[in-house]
């Protein structure tokens, strides 16, 4: 016992700081598998609506267990401003975010897709900026790095997006194959798929905007996300049965529809709302969606290796612009005090000091 405590004390601050990286980096890889298998399952004829609704099905019936059993101590009494909250977190991601993304994907590609959200973090910081979550002083380094490191990965993007180059042949004999059907795809939605693209951005940071104010009122994650989870089901339900008529679309078999289903409910949903809660709470939302843009660099890798897209040389250029960006946002944001060590000022009682512990106790139980 005495030679393990020392080591411990040494190990648990550094621990403390990089998980917040380490889960966002891993939150990316986990978006980027679920852009490529989503696309698979797209190609096999499944619904991006009922996409939606079975992947929080999924995240739902695997959080809520965990939720009541684990938050039952700290969960706070649900009132109405808080369960409007909610309802609204599951429209702006489970419903609007998602699906307009999806049909932006199929009107485009899974690289061309992942490439247009790297204007998520410069939407997040100017909402946070507006909202106050986010403070701007360009007297100060660190808090310059942040605008610069913004305008430079929302160029790296614009790089990608407007400028294409030459094709770098990734994988031999592979890339050329189905270049003629994704340049007509992307010609023929060239204008609804990237503006459905940007409008589901926009829904995206509105939710962790939204998030992040809920949280101080409803500080607990796990039923947060249960929460999220099953208003996003009723709400994207509701839509579903709108816009896809035939009862058909539900059915799923052992494929890539049910793969997809499975996997993005757990991983991209579930664990996703979850951890991105904890690390909004302690580093803010900018935090958050500045790892955006490595997803796009490992969907491009795997688009051209799975799905045989092509990878421009301004696909290149871009991303070299984007992780620079990336670093600059992250070092600047590295800079900021932590939320945890700041005292909130609108404290009325003891109630929002528990998710502190159970910040790091949830964190600890997942890594």
């Amino acid at each position: 016992m005495g030679d393990q405590n020392p080591t411990g004390s040494k190990l648990s601050p550094v621990l403390i700081k990089i998980k917040p990286y380490l889960a966002m980096v891993s939150l990316q890889f986990g978006y980027a598998g679920m852009y490529i298998i989503s696309m698979v399952s797209f190609k096999h004829g499944m619904s991006n609506f009922v996409l939606s609704v079975y992947r929080h099905v999924v995240a739902f019936c695997v959080i809520a267990p965990f939720a009541f059993v684990l938050e039952r101590k700290i969960r706070p009494r649900m009132t109405l401003p808080i369960f409007l909250r909610i309802v609204l977190l599951g429209f702006l991601e489970p419903v609007l975010d998602q699906n307009l993304y999806f049909l932006g994907m199929k009107y485009t590609s899974a690289t061309f897709a992942s490439a247009v959200v790297n204007v998520l973090p410069a939407i997040t910081f100017i909402m946070a900026v507006c909202f106050r979550l986010e403070s701007v002083n360009v007297k100060k380094l660190h808090s310059l790095a942040k605008v610069v490191g913004t305008v430079i990965t929302v160029g790296g993007a614009m790089v990608m997006t407007l400028y294409k180059g030459p094709i770098v042949d990734i994988i031999r004999g592979h890339t050329h194959s189905h270049s003629t059907s994704t340049d007509n795809s992307t010609n023929q939605h060239w204008v609804a798929g990237p503006l459905m693209l940007l409008a589901s951005c926009g829904g995206w940071a509105s939710f962790f905007i939204v998030q992040s104010f809920t949280l101080k009122k409803y500080p607990a994650q796990l039923s947060l996300t249960a929460w999220i989870c099953i208003m996003g089901v009723l709400e994207g339900g509701v839509l579903t049965l709108a816009v896809e008529r035939k009862m058909s679309v539900w059915v799923i078999g052992w494929d890539s529809r049910l793969l997809a289903s499975v996997y993005s409910g757990i991983v991209c949903s579930g664990l996703a709302y979850y951890a991105q809660g904890v690390v909004s709470r302690e580093r803010g939302p900018v935090f958050v969606t500045a790892f955006s843009p490595l997803c796009m660099i490992i969907t491009a890798a795997l688009g051209a290796i799975v799905l045989a897209e092509q990878v421009h040389l301004g696909s290149i250029i871009g991303a070299i612009f984007i992780v620079f960006g990336l670093y600059t946002v992250v070092w600047g944001k590295s800079k900021d005090p932590l939320a945890s060590s700041v005292p909130l000022k609108d404290e009325k009682s003891n109630n929002l000091e528990l998710p502190v512990t159970a910040d790091h106790n949830s964190i600890n139980g997942r890594t």
